[in-house]
């Protein structure tokens, strides 16, 4: 194995990169097998569900509850318990490939967006949803000005009606 745990010898002088996911890609020839290096460079083992698990977040824009990820996996994987899913959750949030967001429901959701972005929580329905707005970038040195230590990045959940909330309450009236 090379110096960069990505990279893999197959000849004395050809080496060849795998690197086509996010998380860097190593494929063992013995017994085929991907692991995958988190950003710390941990090692894991590729698995089909969490990869599904991570697809599925990235074409969704509602960031679901472990509930919904779960029913919408089960589709594609009928044996898989929920213990699994929420595993998966929780270890793509630990790797920075998944967003975690805790609501006042309680349920956490999900988002496979993890640019820097913000979020609206609607107080009616429990709907949540991507702000359309730059980042307030200059607020981590605004903190660190009355902080003793470092501040090295922010999360903001507005809280509010939604716009289908506010439009049912004005038919009702």
């Amino acid at each position: 194995m090379s110096a960069f745990p990505h990279q893999h010898r197959l000849t004395k002088n050809f080496v060849f990169n795998l690197d086509i996911r996010p998380l860097l890609c190593y494929y063992n020839f013995r017994n085929n097998n991907h692991y995958y290096f988190n950003k710390e460079g941990a090692m894991l083992k590729y698995s089909r569900q969490r990869e599904s698990i991570k697809n599925f977040l990235m074409t969704r824009k509602d960031h679901p509850t472990a509930d919904t990820v779960y029913m919408a996996i089960r589709e594609q994987y009928p044996n898989i318990s929920l213990g699994t899913v929420y595993r998966n959750l929780n270890l793509l949030s630990d790797m920075g490939e998944i967003i975690k967001i805790p609501t006042p429901d309680g349920a956490d959701r999900f988002d496979g967006r993890t640019v820097p972005h913000y979020h609206f929580f609607c107080t009616e329905c429990g709907c949540m949803k991507d702000m359309n707005m730059e980042c307030i970038r200059q607020i981590n040195q605004i903190a660190n000005e009355s902080f003793d230590g470092i501040i090295e990045s922010h999360s903001i959940t507005f809280y509010g009606k939604c716009s289908r909330c506010l439009h049912s309450h004005s038919e009702a009236a």
